[in-house]
């Protein structure tokens, strides 16, 4: 079992370090969405959702 890891290595530390970058970005979006953040680009002229997600300020 410890020869199969040592002789992929390098396949092993780039898997490591695939599943951490995931895991950081996981995590950025959880803390994004708490705080209210999205990630419109606030061009509803283009979008499927146009008037769905924003309020509309009423005069």
């Amino acid at each position: 079992m410890l020869q199969g890891i040592v002789d992929n290595a390098g396949t092993v530390a780039v898997c490591l370090l695939l599943a951490g970058l995931v895991a950081l970005i996981l995590v950025r979006l959880r803390r994004d969405k708490k705080r209210g953040k999205s990630s419109c680009g606030c061009n509803c002229g283009c979008c499927s959702m146009d008037g769905s997600c924003h309020k509309q300020s009423q005069p």
